[in-house]
């Protein structure tokens, strides 16, 4: 039995047009008129039994209702000022804020509130086991990596490397080009390239981060991909109610994980895939 799709809006032609289209009301409520209760961050260190090398993370949520939108943020970077700005603030506002991560964060948490991830908003759930950190970043990395479409070969440009979607490619008999702003190594000693857009053009395929939002870099990706119908395919905590909305716009995929992340507990948990081509995705 198949769930009915429900008409979605129309894709999203960038990132400040679609900002424009929410505060217009092509989406549901005047945004003005939506309030924030909650607003904290998430932060989090971490190294993976068996992996040489570990990382942190550090996140910014707020809440509308029963919706929780988020944005990373580099650890340390956000000022605890931030969010106590946030809170009983209206997502309008937010969405003007001085710092891109509120900005995106917010919108995030209106568009999770009016299109949360559902089949008849054409997510595709796909279950996570309980375990290990380990265990479960490796069978998040096989839900996104499943969502590249590219032949055993073909090049892809990671955008903020997490080995073990390296390690999933690899099972792929795919190649890659992993890069990251904070540089070093995988843990496979291989360099990681810092400029991304400098290592579009020798790619095949691209699977980025929703981070990029946060930094400003999603744009560039995006316009190239739909220039040269590339497929990019997106993972995403930050911006997970975001990202679906540019698909058939640059974006080929999507892996949504609304909070709360893998990394939080041990228990199962639900991943929500999107694809492009899928029946009633936006065009």
């Amino acid at each position: 039995m198949t769930t009915p799709t429900t008409h979605l809006p129309a894709a999203a032609a960038s990132y400040d047009g679609l900002v424009a289209r929410v505060l217009g009301g092509d989406f549901g409520p005047d945004p003005r008129t939506q309030r924030v209760a909650v607003a904290f961050s998430t932060r989090q260190a971490v190294r993976h039994e068996g992996r040489s090398g570990g990382y942190r993370n550090e996140v910014l949520s707020l809440r509308l209702a029963g919706a929780v939108g988020s944005c990373a943020v580099e650890p340390g970077e956000l000022p605890d000022a931030a969010i106590e700005d946030c809170v009983g603030a209206d997502l309008a506002r937010l969405m003007a804020h001085e710092l891109r991560p509120v900005r995106v964060a917010a919108l995030d948490t209106y568009l999770m509130h009016v299109l949360p991830h559902t089949p008849a908003h054409g997510a595709r759930p796909w279950s996570l086991p309980a375990g290990s950190s380990l265990r479960k970043s490796r069978a998040r990395a096989r839900a996104v990596v499943g969502l590249v479409d590219a032949a055993p070969g073909a090049r892809v440009l990671v955008v903020g490397v997490v080995n073990s979607l390296l390690e999933a490619l690899r099972a792929r008999g795919l190649s890659y080009v992993p890069c990251d702003l904070k540089g070093g190594t995988t843990e496979w000693g291989e360099p990681v390239r810092t400029d991304a857009l400098a290592e579009l053009a020798h790619c095949d395929a691209v699977l980025a981060s929703g981070m990029t939002l946060g930094n400003g870099s999603f744009e560039a990706l995006r316009e190239h991909a739909l220039r040269h119908g590339k497929p990019l395919v997106m993972f995403a905590q930050t911006g997970s109610a975001v990202l679906p909305r540019f698909l058939g716009s640059g974006v080929s995929a999507v892996c949504a994980e609304p909070y709360p992340f893998f990394w939080l507990d041990g228990g199962p948990g639900t991943l929500h895939r999107y694809r492009a081509d899928a029946p009633g995705a936006a065009r």
